[in-house]
């Protein structure tokens, strides 16, 4: 059986503004339990985990996403439990730290070329994110959409999951190469776009996929998008916030 990423539209559509609900969430979650993405006029930051979709708002709050709500970018995958990899880990100390662990793992079971989801489930010394308010235009970049509407948070001394997804460097463009990580908070009620971490221990589910299917707007305004305008710069200046 193939274990594939499961994703709504390209990072670039988005990156140039396509914003437009392609799929609802409910509609996603019948295409993996596990996985990240954003919504409709990118209204916060979306967190799948164990077959749930929430959303983290513009302070940090997390509400469970109804199902009627629009998702225009997002990757999810299936997590099972008899296909994925456990790592216990201790402290890592920020976010170049648990890249560099995560990337290591993957290295070793020689997958740097496949893609994969992962979760982290432990205690957090402090959690550095963001999310955002909704901005309701179009041909507006989300560079441009994040100046505006981003406001940043630090959760201290949390419980909670991080839910990642790793693409490789050659999948440039359909999504960000690399790790991109979400948290939530263990009681469900906090969470966002991870900018920084510290974990003081937990453990790691690692799960390596080997297929993508593609969901791509069927709307003649997705063929006005010039999807190879982004840059490496504008993508990790979003990705990083700085």
């Amino acid at each position: 059986m193939i274990n594939k990423m499961y994703q709504v539209s390209t990072l670039q559509a988005l990156m140039q503004g396509y914003s437009r609900g392609v799929i609802k969430a409910g509609e996603l979650r019948q295409n993996g339990n596990i996985g990240l993405g954003t919504f409709e006029d990118v209204n916060g930051e979306m967190i799948m985990l164990d077959g749930e979709c929430y959303r983290a708002t513009d302070d940090g709050t997390v509400v469970k996403a109804p199902d009627e709500i629009g998702v225009p970018f997002s990757a999810v995958a299936e997590m099972k439990v008899g296909e994925i990899r456990q790592i216990d880990v201790g402290e890592l100390a920020d976010m170049a730290a648990v890249k560099q662990f995560l990337t290591l793992q993957i290295d070793e079971a020689f997958s740097l070329n496949s893609m994969h989801v992962c979760r982290i489930d432990g205690e957090f010394a402090c959690i550095d994110a963001r999310s955002e308010a909704p901005y309701r235009s179009h041909h507006v970049t989300l560079k441009d959409m994040l100046s505006e509407t981003q406001k940043a948070f630090v959760f201290k001394d949390i419980p909670g999951t991080i839910v990642g997804v790793y693409y490789p460097d050659y999948m440039d463009g359909i999504n960000a190469p690399g790790w991109h990580l979400h948290f939530i908070s263990e009681d469900r009620s906090l969470g966002g776009h991870v900018f920084d971490l510290n974990v003081k221990s937990g453990k790691v589910s690692l799960l390596r996929l080997d297929g993508i299917e593609i969901r791509l707007p069927n709307d003649p305004a997705f063929d006005t998008y010039s999807l190879k305008e982004t840059s490496q710069e504008d993508i990790k200046e979003v990705e990083t916030g700085k």
